[in-house]
């Protein structure tokens, strides 16, 4: 699967590079989504690409969409904010060509200058296993237009602190965002056994994405996992059970085949690619797993 980076972004759209921001305070920017619909519009064809991207967007959307979020599918009829992360790729396809809308682009290193100090991967709203698609009312959209609006505004100003003031804006996003979660997303229980279970979720996700046919899985068992994590393999899996209802094998298994499901669909690579890439030796041990947790062969379920 390709990586859209920022470059790739900036030529597929024919958007303008925006001038002043050096390469020290990350990158930023921010658009109407009716301008850059267009812009597909005419092309062979208009679908946003389904790739994993190198930076965060923010994006309120306006209109009947389909998102493909990794592999879930949500049906937007009106309004929505939607928040994508370089961890997991998504797909939005405008149902109609009434859309509208901004999205804004940013990389981590555009937040590190903020005196928060805030970590964008330690946000709960960009934590794995979510699907970070709110629905929104009239009012919360009016809400969000304004300080899309803002932000639109403040990008072509000559004020000396305006980046300052557009980090600003993109926490209140996040803020509002965040706000629309569940609570036990926001507030999970500080125990000895959250932490154990945190830091294993925070192990398993930084085995993804993969990217290159090359790349191959570090920790496959839940024995890899208690030995990195310094634990009992009985202990780890007793800690995920009470957290999550699910053992260490399970998780790990579902996590695999999210993944598999992916490089099935969104990239050309061999079977035995992507079995060797998700640690399978063989390509029938891959298939026979494959088939266990969705009833599908891996063959049948790219087709």
């Amino acid at each position: 699967m390709e990586i859209t980076t920022l470059e790739k972004f900036y030529q597929e759209t024919s958007a303008l590079f925006p001038e002043g921001i050096s390469k020290e305070i990350g990158h930023f920017n921010v658009f109407k989504t009716h301008d850059v619909v267009a812009k597909y519009r005419k092309k062979p064809t208009h679908e946003m690409p389904y790739n994993r991207r190198a930076y965060y967007k923010i994006s309120l959307i306006g209109g009947r969409n389909k998102a493909e979020y990794a592999d879930k599918v949500v049906d937007i009829e009106k309004n929505a904010l939607l928040f994508a992360t370089p961890k997991i790729p998504y797909h939005w396809l405008p149902q109609d060509d009434d859309q509208s809308g901004y999205f804004c682009i940013f990389t981590d290193e555009f937040l590190v200058h903020s005196k928060s100090g805030v970590v964008l991967d330690d946000l709960p709203i960009f934590q794995p296993g979510g699907v970070p698609i709110f629905q929104l009312t009239d009012e919360a959209a009016v809400d969000i237009d304004y300080i899309f609006r803002k932000m639109y505004k403040e990008l072509s100003s000559d004020y000396a602190f305006k980046y300052d003031l557009l980090r600003n804006y993109v926490l209140e996003l996040i803020h509002y965002g965040q706000k629309l979660q569940p609570a036990t997303s926001l507030y999970p229980t500080h125990t000895a056994s959250a932490r154990v279970s945190s830091l294993f979720v925070e192990l398993l996700e930084r085995q993804f994405p993969i990217e290159s046919p090359n790349q191959k899985l570090n920790l496959r068992t839940a024995k890899d996992y208690a030995d990195r994590l310094a634990v009992h393999v009985n202990h780890l899996n007793k800690v995920l059970k009470e957290n999550t209802g699910k053992t260490t094998t399970d998780i790990i298994s579902s996590r695999i085949v999210q993944e598999a499901k992916i490089l099935l669909k969104q990239t050309d690579w061999t079977i035995s690619e992507i079995a060797y890439c998700l640690g399978f030796e063989q390509v029938a041990h891959f298939s026979n797993f494959f088939k266990k947790q969705t009833t599908f062969a891996p063959i049948s379920f790219r087709a």
